[in-house]
């Protein structure tokens, strides 16, 4: 990870958000920003979008989740941030 602000972010992402290449979008836009995590599904209708990273870039990832240019139709995004865990690689769609 690039520079000390390295940072986790953990967003929520309610809407039609299941089913429409959602996480795949995602997936593109984090490794366009060299981000590693994960995007998941989760059993009420949301996608989890676990990010880690520089913080300018986490922030970009999640101006994106908000853009209203994602695939499907994003209501709302409710994010956390912590202290990196250092322990993954890549970007998937789980």
């Amino acid at each position: 990870m690039s520079g000390i602000s390295a940072v986790r972010l953990t967003a929520f992402v309610r809407g039609q958000v299941q089913g429409v290449g959602f996480r795949w979008w995602t997936r593109s836009q984090a490794l366009r920003l060299g981000l590693v995590g994960w995007a998941r599904n989760t059993d009420d209708g949301r996608v989890e979008v676990v990010a880690e990273g520089d913080r300018e870039r986490c922030d970009q990832l999640l101006a994106a989740l908000r853009s209203g240019e994602t695939p499907g139709s994003v209501s709302a995004v409710v994010e956390r941030w912590d202290d990196p865990k250092g322990n993954l690689k890549g970007f998937v769609e789980r």
